[in-house]
């Protein structure tokens, strides 16, 4: 019998991986192709966005585990910045207080655990961004209600329409693809592309309020 070591051989690629990824990359394309359809929507929300948070409003935004993830990304792009300097800009992820929502949850019931919240943090001209990859996420669609009472502006980043949360916000822009990884990778460009459209628009001038440190009457005032 020899005694030369057993080589291990060498590990061949997953065919189930490689169809996953083959698969997966069409249906980033289909939503890809989504979003590039509907740029104006996306352009709209982001230079709403820019004037409101500009002139002392905030954005709220609400999702669920991977939404939750994209909550907190977009939150933070904005407090702190996407890709060039400019003011902080007030923006909470309603996941992301843990002692609040563990009490509100323990107290009132996981329903109420963003609505709760958007009656605490909303008021009149601030927008509330509910994420939900089905667009049935009971607590969502309670909170999407409860700023809808209150005067908020609702919008919705969804999976394929039609949809509970879709149908109840003020607008909605619904995802087409099939999987909830890509959906969840499209809202993530979602979030990027209103960060760089808030971006350019206050950069270039066109929003009626600017914070520094104060509110002052426009850019040139």
């Amino acid at each position: 019998m020899s005694s030369q070591p057993v080589r291990p051989t060498a590990l061949q690629p997953s065919s189930s991986g490689r169809n996953w990824l083959r698969q997966h990359r069409a249906d980033l394309l289909t939503g890809l192709d989504h979003l590039s359809s509907s740029f104006g929507r996306i352009e709209a929300w982001g230079q709403d966005l820019a004037e409101r948070l500009v002139s002392g409003q905030r954005l709220l935004v609400a999702g669920n585990g991977g939404s939750a993830a994209e909550a907190q990304h977009l939150t933070a792009e904005l407090v702190g910045r996407f890709e060039g300097e400019r003011v902080p800009l007030a923006a909470i992820a309603l996941h992301a207080e843990t002692s609040s929502l563990s009490a509100i949850v323990n107290d009132y019931g996981q329903d109420e655990m963003f609505a709760r919240q958007v009656a605490a943090h909303g008021r009149p001209g601030d927008v509330l961004l509910c994420l939900s990859t089905s667009g049935a996420s009971a607590n969502v669609l309670v909170a999407a209600r409860r700023a809808r009472e209150l005067g908020l502006t609702t919008w919705a980043l969804t999976g394929r329409a039609p949809n509970p949360l879709a149908a109840l916000c003020d607008d909605a822009l619904a995802v087409p693809s099939v999987s909830t990884s890509a959906v969840q990778e499209i809202h993530l460009v979602v979030a990027h592309t209103l960060c760089a459209v808030l971006d350019a628009h206050i950069a270039a001038g066109g929003t009626r309020v600017r914070r520094t440190g104060s509110r002052t009457a426009g850019a040139n005032a």
